[in-house]
């Protein structure tokens, strides 16, 4: 953490060096933790992807649905397009926290200079923290998660040869290609809108988490065990509430392919009148237990990688000159 100024003004620089170690020790640890965490639970990612792309006509459980990929396309099936996905967390994950946490610095250090009573984010600067966050992450990494949700799409016998358990799945710089050629460079900006709204999620998702923490830490230490729940309730209330918003974006990513493309508005009241509300829901089940258990794996991993970061930090020579 950033040390306390105790020498006027040269003491600022070093000031600004410690705390942006500490943004770029948050950002990693949180690349290591959604790249953990991802890895865990991403066949649930395809069951709930797959379930939203799909029309009313492939409603199945979800043990029908691990079935029939694996029979069509093998066990490697529940894992189509996870090296995108795996970068794309890792670099959403890195973007969302760095700028979370200068935002977060931000408002610290304006609270100190207010001379407030307590230097903790409030509920409202935390919606804004994560505002900034959410916008930002969205932006740039958009054309990641069109391409991922492309490679785990591939929903119907169509898209695969008769033979597709020995046919090789279509890499990452592939589907990427393809795109570009096929659609232009604008189809990996498919569904920024609703992704913008999304930002909700994770507003909801850290807002509930650190108040709930913050909550906690007055009663007693918070543990890796409290951790990990209050995560779990943070994006179990967060997914619920936004849901509607996932499928209509993961139906966007995969509009140019399957026929024209309608407006965020529009897309909602077409599957609405089509499939009826529940089709706002498709693949809830698999989406919120995913999410969950992902969001839980996160916020444990990511609090120990940043645990060890700053020991790893402390071992580092303090001596070595700041240039």
């Amino acid at each position: 953490m950033a040390a306390t100024n105790t020498a006027g003004k040269p003491a600022a620089p070093a000031t600004s060096v410690a705390q942006q170690g500490d943004n770029i020790a948050h950002a990693l640890a949180g690349a290591g933790g959604g790249l953990l965490a991802m890895t865990l639970t991403y066949p649930l990612i395809t069951l709930s992807t797959r379930a939203q792309v799909e029309s009313k006509r492939a409603n199945s459980s979800t043990y029908d649905a691990v079935r029939r990929i694996v029979q069509r396309e093998g066990v490697s099936g529940l894992y189509a397009g996870l090296d995108s996905a795996l970068f794309g967390i890792s670099v959403t994950n890195f973007v969302y926290y760095y700028w979370y946490e200068w935002t977060r610095a931000f408002f610290e250090r304006a609270a100190i200079k207010s001379s407030r009573a307590s230097s903790r984010l409030t509920t409202i600067e935390s919606m804004i923290a994560g505002a900034i966050a959410g916008s930002a992450t969205v932006l740039l990494t958009n054309p990641i998660w069109v391409v991922n949700t492309r490679m785990t799409a591939r929903k119907s016998s169509s898209d695969l040869p008769s033979n597709s358990k020995s046919a090789r799945a279509p890499s990452t710089l592939a589907t990427l290609k393809s795109l570009f050629k096929d659609e232009g460079p604008t189809a990996l900006f498919a569904g920024v809108l609703p992704a913008l709204v999304l930002v909700i999620n994770p507003i909801l998702q850290y807002t509930i988490f650190e108040q709930l923490k913050n909550a906690l830490e007055k009663r007693r230490k918070v543990l890796p065990r409290d951790v990990f729940l209050l995560g779990a309730i943070g994006k179990l209330l967060a997914t619920s509430i936004t849901y509607p918003y996932i499928t209509v974006k993961s139906r966007m990513h995969v509009a140019s392919r399957d026929g024209p493309q309608d407006g965020m508005l529009d897309s909602v009241r077409r599957i609405a009148r089509e499939e009826g509300y529940a089709g706002l829901y498709k693949g809830i089940g698999p989406k919120v237990t995913q999410s969950v258990i992902t969001a839980a794996f996160l916020f444990a991993f990511k609090d120990a990688l940043y645990d060890l970061s700053v020991q790893l930090r402390r071992k580092v020579p303090a001596k070595l000159p700041l240039r």
